[in-house]
């Protein structure tokens, strides 16, 4: 139930899920597959994560039926296609995801066809693995549907597996952490529970994300970004997904856009558009952030070296129009209610 002057009862639920975490959580894959008593695994792999995809592999051993070694962002419906004829060729009984939200998409869209149980393990910061929401893409269209069995059972967080994140890459996946813990925050549906998350992911990603910048190579530092991120995708979970996802998501299936690159790029804006109109969202990022939050969020995305701006991920100014309708066409909650000149006025700003 939504909070608000008439609303007395709260409703938090909890999605139930398995999550190991530390470094050298990635080679118990193989243990956890044999705790389910799965005994044929298709393992889903973007091919960053081919080495540590090779490991669990090899410790799966005769467990391991088959291979898919091609994603794609947004997870396209023609890939999910080709993915589960290699499934089912190959018998197999349950899935497991490494890598970034590309194979962890793949993977729901599998079990969502045929019901196997997953195992995540990320190796960025995206938080699709927390969350029972899938989004697809067919014919330059992406939908997103929410359903609890879409949550992977298993997630695996190893911070060893981020090392070998480019610096450009740890930005913006961050940054799309980042994004779901502040959209949490003006959340109808946010709780307390979601609301002490949020704001200590906040808390953490601002702290940690500027340490990971300045030393890559440092384990300690991407333990506390991948936990913070942890707790980002816990709120994705449990709240409901306003404008900034909603510009995500349409901006990204229509142009085939990087995905942690457009949060990177929308979310102070998207900040200074809301949190007139959320106060408490405000005050929460003001305790962690500073005074000026947008200002602080727009500084770390200004230490990303690629497109920061629309044009340059070449999005034709003459369509902003036509994405502005079609976010406030969609049903969603947001603190500012939008129209399509409000919108098409911000894109216009990123563009």
């Amino acid at each position: 139930m939504e909070r608000g002057a008439d609303a007395r009862v709260t409703v938090h639920e909890t999605l139930a899920a398995r999550v190991l975490i530390g470094p050298g959580a990635c080679d118990l894959v193989a243990d956890e597959i044999a705790r389910l008593g799965e005994r044929r695994v298709l393992l889903v792999a973007t091919p960053s994560a081919g080495t540590a995809a090779g490991r669990i592999a090899e410790a799966l051993g005769s467990r391991l039926a088959a291979r898919f070694d091609r994603p794609a962002p947004h997870t396209p419906v023609a890939v999910t296609a080709r993915a589960l004829a290699v499934a089912e060729d190959a018998a197999a009984d349950c899935v497991v995801a490494i890598g970034g939200g590309s194979a962890i998409g793949l993977a729901k869209a599998v079990s969502a066809r045929t019901g196997m149980p997953q195992v995540a393990v990320p190796t960025t910061y995206a938080g699709s693995e927390m969350t029972p929401v899938l989004g697809e893409t067919e014919d330059g269209v992406k939908t997103t549907r929410r359903d609890p069995a879409l949550a992977p059972g298993t997630i695996v967080y190893d911070p060893v597996l981020t090392l070998s994140m480019p610096s450009g890459l740890t930005l913006t996946s961050a940054m799309n952490a980042l994004a779901h813990a502040v959209e949490a925050l003006w959340a109808p549906d946010a709780t307390l529970v979601t609301d002490a998350l949020a704001t200590e992911a906040v808390a953490d990603i601002l702290n940690a994300l500027p340490e990971v910048l300045d030393d890559p190579s440092g384990l300690p530092g991407r333990g506390r970004l991948q936990s913070a991120a942890w707790l980002a995708g816990v709120c994705l979970a449990q709240t409901r997904m306003g404008l900034h996802h909603q510009l995500a998501h349409i901006l990204g299936g229509t142009f085939d856009l990087p995905h942690a690159e457009l949060h990177t790029m929308l979310l102070a804006h998207v900040m200074a558009f809301n949190l007139p109109w959320a106060p408490e969202a405000s005050a929460r990022l003001t305790r962690v952030a500073g005074p000026d939050p947008v200002a602080a969020v727009a500084e770390l995305a200004r230490r990303h070296k690629g497109p920061t701006r629309l044009s340059a991920l070449q999005v034709p100014r003459d369509r902003l129009r036509e994405v502005a309708e079609r976010v406030v066409a969609a049903p969603y909650p947001n603190p500012r209610p939008p129209d399509a000149d409000a919108v098409t006025e911000l894109l216009d700003a990123m563009w």
